[in-house]
């Protein structure tokens, strides 16, 4: 199976169903059309993203280089983010130096 934009716009059409503002601002008249409204949407969104993951596998296996390289970039985004996270806090005391010991 190929990754074709013909999988990707069908994957992306299914997501932009599931957004249908008519079918989101429906209220349910029992407990049990609320069940069913929710196996429904469940089962939607399963296939939607099965369908992406099968996508993004099938892009993976075409194009291993370009994957591995996304993910070396993803990695050291994440890791920047992180690190710039624990360098905010700005009120934390700098670690206090050990005392120097008087050499005899």
């Amino acid at each position: 199976m190929q990754c074709s934009p013909e999988l990707i716009r069908r994957a992306f059409q299914k997501g932009t169903d599931m957004a249908d503002t008519e079918t989101a601002n429906a209220l349910p008249e029992t407990i049990e059309e609320a069940k069913a409204d929710a196996k429904g949407f469940l089962a939607q969104a399963q296939e939607t993203l099965g369908d992406a993951f099968d996508a993004t596998v099938n892009a993976v296996k075409e194009h291993p280089i370009a994957a591995a390289g996304i993910a070396a970039g993803v990695a050291a985004a994440v890791g920047g983010a992180a690190y710039a996270a624990t360098q905010l806090g700005g009120d934390k005391e700098p670690a206090a130096k050990p005392a120097k010991s008087a050499k005899k």
